[in-house]
Formats: C-alpha cells, sequence, structure tokens
C-alpha cells in the first residue's frame, strides 16, 4: 500500500516538474521569437507545449509501467488476452452444447435403466408367481433366463455407458469451472485497463486543458505584439511610400533637366550654325531639310517618278541656298545622286502606302559650292499625336516670376515639343494655336502657381506640321488656354 502511494507522489511531482519546465521553455520560446522548421513562432510555442505535454504522459506510462507488470502486460498483451478470452468463449460454448448433450443423453439412460429395472422386477414377479404356482414349464423358465441375462447385459452396458458420460460430464464441468476462473480474471484485468485508461485519459485531458489555456494567453500576447507590429509597418509603408513619390518626382525632374541641357546644346550648336548663317558663311546646314514631299504609289512606276520629282525639288532648292545674293541661282546638278540611293527609296515606298519622303543635307556647306550629298528618308505617313495628347508639362510661379523668366519658361517647353515632334519624325516647325500674347498676359494676371501643358491641338500624322495648343491649369481645373 506505502508503495502505491510513493508511485503516485512520484507521478505527481514528476508531472508537475516537467509541465513548469515546459512551460518556462515556452515562455523564453514565445518571448524569443524562436523558430522552429521555418515556421511561426506562434506555432513554434504550440509544438514546444505539445512535446512537454507528451513528455507528461510518457514519463507517466513509463514508471506505471515500470511499477507494475500486470498492467505493463495487460497494454501490451491486451489484445492477446482478448483474442484468447473471445477463444475460451467459443470453447466455453462448445462445452455448454456438449454439457447439454451429455446431460440428455443421461437422462436416457436413466431412463433405460429406470425401465430395464422395471422390466427386471417384472420378471421376478413373475418368477415369483411361477415359482409359487408351479405351473411353468422348464422351456418358458429357460426363455425367462434367456430373457433375463439379455436384459441385465442391456443394464450392464447402459451402466458403463453412464459410468462413461458421468467421467466426461465431471470433465466438461472441470474445464467449464477453469474457463470461469480465467474469465473472471480477464474480466478484473480488463476493468483495471479500462480504470487505468480513463484516469490516463483524464490527466491528459486535463494538461491539454492547462497547455491551450498557456497557448492562448500566449496567442493574445502575440496578437498585441502582431497588432504593434502591424501599426509600424504601415508607418513605415507610409514612409515608403513618401519616399517613393519623392524619389520618383525627383528621377522625372532629373530628366527633365537632362532634356533640357539636351536641347540647350542642341540649341547652341544650332546658335553657332545660324551665327554662321548670318555671317553669311554657310547656306546650307547639316541635317537641314532641303526638300519634302508625301508620295503615295499607285502605279508600277510611279515610285520612281515621285522619287526624280522629289530630287529635283531639292536639286532647285540647292541651287537657290547656295547662289550668291542677288544673283540668278542657276539650274545645276548639284545634288551627287547615285543609283543605289534612288533604287533603295523605291524600294521603301513601293508598297502602295502613303510615306513622307525628305532629302536632307549630309553636312555644312557655304555659298558657291558646286556639289554636295545628302541623304534621304522615307518614313509612313501615320497617326503620331491624338487631339488633345500632352507633348510637354511645366510649372510658372507667377508671383515669384519676371516676365523675363516666363518667356524662358514658355520656351523651354515649346522646346520640349519640338524635341518630341522631332523624335517622331515630324520636321516641320511646331505651330501655336491662337494668340500666344494674350495667353502670356493671362499668365501674369494670374499672380498664383499654375501648370502648363503643351497639347497638340488636332490629330497629326508625320507629314506635319505639329500645331500646340497650350493650357494653364490650376488644381487640375483649366483656367485659359492659347
Amino acid at each position: 500500500m506505502t508503495t502505491g502511494y510513493i508511485l503516485i507522489a512520484a507521478i505527481l511531482i514528476l508531472g508537475g516538474v516537467i509541465a513548469t519546465v515546459g512551460d518556462r521553455i515556452g515562455t523564453r520560446v514565445g518571448k524569443a521569437r524562436l523558430s522552429l522548421f521555418n515556421l511561426r513562432p506562434k506555432k513554434t510555442a504550440v509544438i514546444v507545449t505539445i512535446f512537454t505535454g507528451g513528455l507528461i504522459s510518457a514519463s507517466t506510462l513509463a514508471i506505471l509501467f515500470a511499477a507494475d507488470g500486470g498492467l505493463r502486460k495487460g497494454v501490451f498483451e491486451l489484445e492477446d488476452i482478448q483474442r484468447d478470452l473471445t477463444n475460451k468463449r467459443e470453447q466455453l460454448k462448445t462445452a455448454q452444447t456438449q454439457k447439454s448433450q451429455v446431460e440428455t443423453e443421461l437422462n436416457k439412460a436413466r431412463q433405460e435403466k429406470i425401465q430395464a429395472q422395471q422390466e427386471l422386477q417384472t420378471i421376478n414377479k413373475s418368477l415369483q408367481t411361477a415359482n409359487t404356482k408351479q405351473k411353468i414349464t422348464q422351456a418358458q423358465l429357460n426363455r425367462t433366463l434367456n430373457q433375463q441375462a439379455k436384459t441385465q447385459a442391456r443394464l450392464n452396458e447402459t451402466q458403463n455407458r453412464l459410468g462413461g458420460i458421468v467421467i466426461q460430464y465431471q470433465q466438461a464441468r472441470t474445464e467449464l469451472q477453469t474457463l470461469y476462473n480465467q474469465r473472471k480474471t480477464l474480466q478484473a484485468a480488463v476493468e483495471d485497463l479500462k480504470a487505468e485508461q480513463q484516469r490516463l485519459y483524464a490527466e491528459a485531458k486535463q494538461a491539454i486543458d492547462e497547455a491551450r489555456t498557456a497557448i492562448e494567453k500566449r496567442d493574445r500576447k502575440i496578437a498585441n505584439l502582431d497588432k504593434l507590429i502591424q501599426n509600424r509597418n504601415l508607418e513605415i509603408k507610409l514612409r515608403e511610400e513618401v519616399i517613393a513619390t519623392r524619389e520618383s518626382r525627383l528621377k522625372e525632374l532629373e530628366k527633365q533637366q537632362q532634356f533640357l541641357e539636351q536641347e540647350v546644346a542642341r540649341l547652341e550648336k544650332y546658335y553657332q550654325s545660324y551665327r554662321d548663317l548670318r555671317l553669311g558663311k554657310l547656306a546650307l546646314v547639316r541635317g537641314q531639310v532641303i526638300a519634302a514631299g508625301l508620295i503615295t504609289v499607285n502605279k508600277p512606276n510611279g515610285a520612281s517618278q515621285a522619287i526624280i520629282q522629289v530630287l529635283q525639288e531639292a536639286n532647285r532648292n540647292a541651287n537657290i541656298q547656295l547662289t550668291e545674293p542677288g544673283a540668278t541661282p542657276a539650274n545645276k546638278e548639284i545634288l551627287r545622286v547615285t543609283k543605289d540611293k534612288v533604287e533603295q527609296l523605291i524600294a521603301q515606298i513601293k508598297d502602295g502606302r502613303e510615306y513622307v519622303v525628305r532629302i536632307f543635307s549630309a553636312g555644312n556647306y557655304v555659298r558657291g559650292e558646286k556639289q554636295i550629298e545628302f541623304f534621304a528618308d522615307a518614313t509612313r505617313n501615320q497617326l503620331v499625336f491624338s487631339s488633345g495628347e500632352i507633348l510637354a508639362t511645366t510649372t510658372a510661379d507667377l508671383k515669384n516670376m519676371t516676365s523675363n523668366q516666363l518667356r524662358q519658361r514658355l520656351d523651354l517647353l515649346m522646346s520640349a515639343s519640338e524635341f518630341r515632334a522631332r523624335n517622331a519624325g515630324i520636321v516641320e516647325p511646331v505651330q501655336i494655336e491662337g494668340t500666344l500674347l494674350r495667353f502670356v498676359s493671362q499668365l501674369q494676371q494670374a499672380q498664383q502657381e499654375v501648370e502648363i501643358k503643351a497639347i497638340a491641338a488636332e490629330d497629326t500624322y508625320t507629314v506635319g506640321p505639329l500645331k500646340v495648343k497650350l493650357v494653364a491649369l490650376l488644381n487640375g481645373q483649366i483656367l485659359f488656354s492659347t
């Protein structure tokens, strides 16, 4: 009895120690937000708690199995015991059936014995009656004696059978009693196992409930921490969005600065060319359009004829440009035309579509040149800018800007529009739709920061020209336009 108390106390103490250690381990894991097997810290804490609960159950079972051999045998050999019990029950049913058959035969033998005794008594009475009366003959006496001997033999045989049946009955009762004893023993063991199983289930359920309560507490703590982290992440995300917006604006300004620097370099280059032109040195500037034409080839020979016409016009224009002021332009073959260039142009435009063919000066040429080089370009006449498409955008703080600064800002806006037009293949100068002076006057009267956009006034094709409409906007609303 004392051993049982000691065993129960040891189990309780060991379970409490393991539960305390498991709780501390789970708490440290939750605080440290450790991760096992690439799981979330919350799942890791749950796994640690489940592991400690399993360790409690395993230690309890180990102590019970080590202390009680019958329990260990009952748990691990329960299926064999139940299988043996089933076999014993079947043997018991068979023995009971045999018992019933033996009892039936025993009753039948007893009835035959009683009947034989009755016949023997009847015969004895007959003999007594025969002896008394002395009327029975010797033959009858012999027949009676023979019958009596047969009856005695039958009686002896019945008694022998009855003795064997009695022996079998006693053996069956002995086996039946043994089976009853085994059945009681097995039933007692099964009841003990059921009680132990229910107790273990109750302890496991209690441990699971405690672990679940601890997990819920940790989950609430983790949820609060997650909310704090989400709020911080939201703040960080908002800051990143602001930074991204500023970086995007900075990149856009850098692109505009780079574009404007390219425009300034190009304008300086053209300024130098125009300066030479004013001094009378240059007649043709490199890249200058000498002649241009819109060509659509509908006939087999139409391509060569159209190219020849454009080249003739370019030659006439070159003669005019290269002639000294006051002199009559000569009709000379100034353009150096080769068969390869003509065939190349014909191959580009002979598909029957509408093309814009331009003849460009290949270099800078002064007046009096006798021969010049050129290059040609054939571009599909297609829609380049749709009506209302934004070409360039700038801002103007009219409170803090002078008229000269405003003019420079508008010149940069128009330069950007011209740059886009040239990149799209339009070489004609950009035309402003409406009155620019009235637009500038309205800007100066606005006295606030506005956004100025250059938009396409109409659908513009490659042949040009590009007509631009200037629009002033405040907070996305149009104030006025050209």
